[in-house]
């Protein structure tokens, strides 16, 4: 009774540290030493891990290949980082515990589990496991969800580890624990206390296996749910979290927003004031569902889609040209004008080869000039998966080892050029191309394994044995596989990426970066999305559409008591910033004006630019002020596949830019312009400033505004001036920069 009383307190004073170990008299190599080395953050980037190591010694990040570090640990240094005959004076041991000075401090107390473990497995010899020894295959975390309401701020994670034999066992003490935002902190026995209130989630890690925990903190106010009326099934998921996160939508947005937003995502202008004023003054029941349809056959639709995927496909004048930019633009445009579905539209650039003039899609692979470049582009573009970190080792944060990227890579080795001429017109700049390539494949071209030094074996991302023959070849398959309907990770990545370009925030955001520590803020809704896209053939059209008659995109972006703080769950429209090429065709349509951008003709809107910059700036004839105002405002150079690259944010340069920037005074202040137009029309004062306003923000003054907008028409003497300081405040009013 005395013996077991003893070992049950023990058990208990140790706060489950024996169920971490393998067995309490042989400690594992894999399973113990390393998930200790682990917690203690040895290997993590900061440290060891680091791609050239700390102070001579050097780990494999986060514990991917224990191989080299069973080396490392015994091998490297003379042996000395360990001692078998004396474990206590092990350098492991003694930095880690901090005993003798160690540049990162202590890594773990001398009665810490850590050291216990590490301490055990010396003593025993440090043997390395035996070739048949079970093998972590599944990683199990309790609670995978938890949603705490005001005053509970903390719960318990439990993560239970199955091996290749069958056996269980608790790892929660030797699991690691790192949340995704500063909202939640994790001890090191995996209690989550909530710092604040907000969504985030934990990422628990366990050898080579992680699992995300999702984690909300909710304050303890009042709350009944309104059940408003779902317009379609996306409502019924976005309705399900905003209930169980106790928010309430805000009421849908009235006419004037709803018309000037379906214009600005879909087509990227304004509507006209005759076009608003028809609309708010329709009163058809189905008025906004009609609007959409009549919206998505316009021409300015496929003008705006081709620029999003121009951005996307890198298409730019400095690797393709001015001619090739064309030509793969019109492509682009074409294909949503066709409404193409997109798995084809994805398997023609997967697959295009030939010349980058007659068959515009193989301009796609201009731009990417080795392997490796192409495989990061395509996984991340077309699988919402960012793979670059498994070039030099597995993947941290995913599923990605090493051999999945070199095998993924593989699949583009044999894309080859034959350059017809290159009129480059910086000789010293070799990135530049001018004139016709072909783009061929190379049956010889391989890509090298960096981790066997042996050539890559051409896998699909994801899967786990090659089914590419060796004489098959390799685009024609990637393309088949890549736009297949049973392709999970393509189909989800585009249905995310539409929802972002509609709403503004991704399902998964950012919209290419899928990964167990990114999780989806809504994963039924991101399935339900994507078996309708398969279900309809990659209809990007319908898409468009079920998603634009829901109420989660017709809601109002004024917030309600509860829902000010929430920009994750749709409760509630976020406004932004319009994007550099849609304030700039604003301001053009405000003020009547035509825009004249150095190559082009003049009238070319902003959205209908193939590229970057059509001719450089030390080649132009005029300086293009427009040109300089697309830069200012973020318009992306095009180097990366990313709408990362896209910058929304706010900054002083803008600001002078809408107050006293040339372009917009030029623009206010030129002949013949609307306000030229209006005067001479024989337009009132209060007619002048109800079409302004219509045309800027699709709706009427309120009496407020018309009282004091015509006072001050009154007093100035000179009517057009007056006339021009309206337009400039328009031009400045958060109506009119954001869309909301």
């Amino acid at each position: 009774m005395h013996r077991r009383l003893k070992t049950l307190l023990l058990t208990g004073l140790t706060g489950l540290l024996l169920p971490a170990l393998s067995h309490a008299a042989e400690v594992s190599f894999e399973r113990d030493v390393m998930a200790a080395i682990t917690k203690a953050g040895c290997n993590i980037g900061g440290c060891h891990g680091n791609q050239t190591g700390k102070a001579s010694f050097k780990l494999s990040l986060w514990g991917s290949d224990p191989d080299f570090d069973y080396d490392a640990l015994t091998r490297d240094f003379f042996g000395r980082r360990i001692d078998t005959f004396s474990p206590d004076q092990s350098l492991i041991l003694l930095k880690g515990s901090a005993a003798i000075a160690h540049e990162g401090g202590q890594r773990f107390p001398k009665d810490s589990l850590e050291y216990k473990v590490l301490r055990d497995w010396i003593a025993a010899g440090a043997k390395r496991d035996a070739a048949d020894a079970p093998k972590l295959v599944k990683l199990e975390v309790t609670p995978m969800e938890r949603v705490l309401i005001a005053p509970a701020k903390n719960f318990d994670i439990k993560a239970i580890a199955t091996f290749s034999d069958g056996t269980k066992r608790d790892v929660t003490r030797i699991a690691t624990y790192s949340p995704a935002s500063p909202k939640a902190a994790v001890s090191i026995d995996g209690k989550v206390e909530m710092q604040n209130d907000g969504e985030t989630s934990v990422l628990v890690r366990y050898l080579n296996q992680h699992q995300s925990v999702r984690t909300a903190s909710l304050p303890n106010r009042p709350f009944k749910w309104q059940n408003p009326k779902p317009s379609k099934y996306v409502d019924e998921f976005v309705f399900a979290k905003l209930k169980k996160m106790r928010l309430n939508p805000s009421p849908v947005s009235e006419d004037h927003e709803f018309i000037r937003r379906a214009y600005l995502d879909l087509l990227g202008i304004l509507p006209t004031a005759e076009e608003a004023r028809q609309f708010v003054a329709d009163k058809d029941s189905k008025k906004r569902s009609k609007l959409i349809d009549q919206l998505l056959e316009r021409p300015e639709y496929a003008d705006y889609w081709a620029l999003k995927w121009s951005d996307l496909l890198r298409n730019e004048e400095k690797t393709l040209d001015r001619k090739g930019v064309q030509a793969f633009h019109d492509w682009i445009r074409q294909s949503f004008a066709d409404n193409k579905p997109l798995d084809q539209f994805t398997r023609e650039l997967i697959a295009a080869r030939g010349s980058t003039y007659a068959n515009p899609p193989a301009n796609y692979y201009r731009s990417t000039r080795d392997a490796v470049t192409r495989a990061e582009s395509a996984a991340q573009l077309f699988l919402g998966s960012r793979i670059s970190c498994a070039k030099c080792h597995n993947h941290p944060f995913e599923r990605w080892t090493q051999d999945d990227y070199y095998d993924w890579a593989s699949l583009f080795a044999r894309i080859d050029y034959k350059i017809l001429e290159n009129k480059r017109r910086d000789r010293s700049d070799l990135n530049e191309f001018v004139g016709e390539q072909i783009v061929f494949i190379d049956d010889k071209s391989e890509v090298k394994n960096a981790r066997t030094g042996q050539n890559a074996h051409p896998r699909f991302l994801g899967v786990e044995k090659s089914t590419i023959r060796e004489d098959e070849d390799r685009l024609i398959a990637l393309a088949a596989w890549l736009g297949s309907a049973d392709n999970e990770m393509f189909v989800r990545a585009q249905v995310n990426r539409i929802w972002f370009h509609l709403l503004g925030r991704g399902i998964v955001d950012p919209v290419d970066d899928f990964s167990v520590n990114n999780l989806p803020s809504h994963p039924e809704l991101l399935d339900a999305l994507a078996a309708d896209f398969v279900k309809h053939k990659f209809d990007v059209k319908y898409l468009i559409r079920t998603i634009m008659n829901s109420r989660a995109y017709q809601v109002s972006s004024t917030p309600n008591e509860a829902n000010a703080e929430d920009e994750i769950n749709y409760s509630r429209t976020i406004p932004r910033r319009l994007p550099a090429e849609l304030i700039l065709d604003a301001a053009a349509q405000l003020t009547g004006t035509s825009l004249s951008f150095n190559g082009y003709p003049d009238g070319f809107r902003a959205t209908q630019l193939p590229g970057v910059v059509a001719v450089r700036r030390r080649d132009a004839k005029g300086n293009s002020g427009e040109e300089n105002f697309l830069q200012v405002f973020g318009k992306p150079p095009r180097l990366i596949p990313t709408e990362c690259e896209r910058s929304n944010d706010t900054t002083m340069g803008q600001a002078f830019q809408l107050i006293s920037g040339p372009l917009l005074n030029t623009l206010i202040g030129r002949e013949n312009n609307r306000i030229d137009s209006l005067i001479k029309a024989g337009k009132t004062d209060e007619q002048i400033i109800n079409e302004l306003f219509w045309t800027a923000t699709s709706r009427a003054p309120t009496k407020e505004e018309l009282a004091s907008t015509l006072a001050h028409l009154k007093e100035n003497p000179d009517r057009r001036k007056g006339i021009e300081d309206v337009v400039w405040a328009l031009l400045n009013a958060k109506e009119f920069v954001l869309r909301y």
